[in-house]
Order: structure tokens, then sequence, then C-alpha cells
């Protein structure tokens, strides 16, 4: 329960003084009261919401930190599928050179073999 401090009486009686009727002091007064009950934020109200900011500051905290590990995690994840994709690849050119060197030396001997029969 809110605890604002509205002094209606002399709200109402300001009110007279200005020329208001007693009616219209009294209903003004008590419409004042209630703006100030129900719109009004108390030192609790406001506490109230601090810790609840610094829950979610506490929150969102965690949820940044268990993000970084699992980027972390999916970033060594790709590293390593990277790597054995690099080796792959270099198998791959080292088996494909070695062949073509393969091919062209026995070319190579082939068409000396020929020269030499025709010489």
């Amino acid at each position: 329960m809110k605890a604002i401090a509205f002094d209606t009486l002399e709200f109402a009686k300001r009110l007279r003084e200005a020329e208001f009727t007693e009616k219209q002091a009294e209903a003004l007064a008590t419409a004042v009261a209630e703006i100030i009950e129900s719109r009004l934020a108390t030192k609790e109200d406001i506490a109230l919401l601090q810790r609840d900011i610094e829950q979610l500051r506490a929150d969102v905290k965690r949820d940044i930190e268990e993000l970084r590990a699992e980027l972390k995690r999916d970033m060594k994840e790709l590293e390593l599928r990277l790597e054995e994709k690099i080796s792959m690849t270099e198998l791959r050119l080292k088996h494909d050179l070695t062949l073509r060197l393969g091919i062209m030396m026995t070319a190579a001997v082939a068409i000396v073999a020929a020269l030499v029969k025709l010489l």
C-alpha cells in the first residue's frame, strides 16, 4: 500500500478560498488524491523497480556469458572442421600431383624410348 502524504482537507480549503464551491473543492481534492495514490511512485516502488532492474541485469549478464561460451564452442568446432577439410584438400592435391608427375615421367620415358628406337 502506498503511503504518500497528501492533505486533501488543506487542498479543498485552498480551492474554496479560490472561490470553488464546497462540492467542487471536495471532488477535486478526492480526484487529485486518487491520482496521486494510483500514479505516483513511492520509495518502495522505486526500490522494487531497482531490484527488478538488477535482477534483469544479472539475467542478461548470465545469458551473455552462456552465449559467449556457446560461441567459443561453435568456433572451436568450426576450426576443427576447417582444419580437417584443409588436411583432406592437401592430401588430394598431393595425390593429384603425384599422379600427374608419374604420368609425365612415364610419358617422358616412353618418348625417350621411342626416340632411341627411331634414332
